[in-house]
């Protein structure tokens, strides 16, 4: 289906040809899963730009492990370029993620590393000069490391001297690394994973007042290229800046709700050297809402929607988690 892969390599070259004027053979592939720019960032749009992280530079003792599986699912409109005769495009995406990170001092401040490993599939419809089609991917995503630090306002402390400390204010600094090890396949348009690398540099602010916490974070993915996209072309993408906001309240440990807001702008991507249409200027908002529910356990529950959407998933998003904690020397 959907991609109008031949009107998007004519323009590039000059010769404006449209999906009426495509020969038999050009409007097969185009119904047979080639996708234009705008699905080539479903995954990552999910995986980067959309995700909402309340909490993420919150105080913690060393030593505190966490193991969490959750699942998201996305749903809602995909915007393309306009010049483009493709139109009510659908998709429905579903992400599967394991979890894992630990917390220990480094210098005298606390630290954690995290692991995640995903599996997703994607349900994508749409019309092409009004010829319905649907393409369907599932496979394992691509793998992501995580490294934080925060500086100020979180020494090193037993869960001992954890539950006797004051509140204060916090500011850290991560680095999260995506891998390509998610499923590629060179022939497709469409794949869950990337085929490259990714790593986003992050500051974080958090400031507690009596119950309320005021949080924002600013980071920039930035990426290496892909040079075996779609049968050998070499595709690039341009560093795309992240900004959130949150404002929650705690009523006890482990109970929490959060209003979110997250910004990103830029990664417009190129083909061998010739650049998209797909600049993105995106702003989400959603709640985030924290639940103990045993000892060591607790739940995490979210949902999130586009304001502003220029290209890419326009999407609702529903997730919850489920998490185990525990300490170890």
């Amino acid at each position: 289906m959907i991609g109008a892969r031949a009107c998007v390599e004519s323009n590039r070259t000059g010769n404006r040809l449209c999906y009426a004027r495509a020969t038999p053979l050009a409007r097969n592939a185009l119904r047979s899963g080639y996708l234009g720019a705008p699905f080539v960032l479903l995954w990552c749009t999910l995986a980067i730009g959309q995700q909402m992280e309340p909490r993420s530079y919150s105080a913690v003792p060393i030593g505190t492990n966490f193991a969490a599986v959750s699942y998201q699912r996305s749903s809602g409109d995909v915007l393309f370029d306009p010049s483009l005769p493709v139109t009510n495009v659908q998709a429905s995406l579903n992400a599967y993620t394991l979890g894992y990170s630990h917390s220990f001092g480094i210098a005298g401040h606390t630290a954690s590393v995290a692991l995640s490993v995903p599996y997703a599939n994607a349900d994508l419809t749409g019309d092409v000069e009004g010829q319905p089609g649907q393409v369907y991917r599932s496979g394992l995503g691509d793998m992501r490391f995580r490294i934080a630090v925060n500086f100020l306002g979180d020494p090193a402390l037993s869960p001992s001297e954890f539950s006797q400390r004051s509140l204060s204010t916090l500011v850290g600094a991560s680095v999260t690394v995506e891998a390509p090890t998610g499923q590629y396949v060179p022939s497709r348009y469409v794949n869950v994973g990337s085929n490259r690398w990714a790593i986003k540099p992050e500051l974080g602010f958090s400031q507690p007042i009596g119950n309320w916490f005021f949080e924002s974070s600013a980071g920039v993915w930035i990426f290496t290229d892909n040079s075996d996209f779609f049968g050998g072309r070499q595709r690039t993408q341009d560093p795309l800046p992240v900004l959130q906001w949150h404002v929650g309240y705690i009523w006890r440990p482990g109970l929490w709700l959060a209003a979110d807001v997250t910004y990103f702008t830029g990664g417009r991507t190129s083909i061998n050297g010739v650049a998209d249409q797909d600049l993105q200027s995106n702003v989400r908002y959603g709640i985030t809402l924290s639940i103990p529910i045993a000892t060591h356990w607790s739940a995490k529950l979210a949902w999130s929607h586009g304001l502003v959407t220029t290209v890419g998933g326009n999407f609702e998003t529903v997730s919850v988690a489920l998490q185990y904690r525990w300490f170890s020397p």
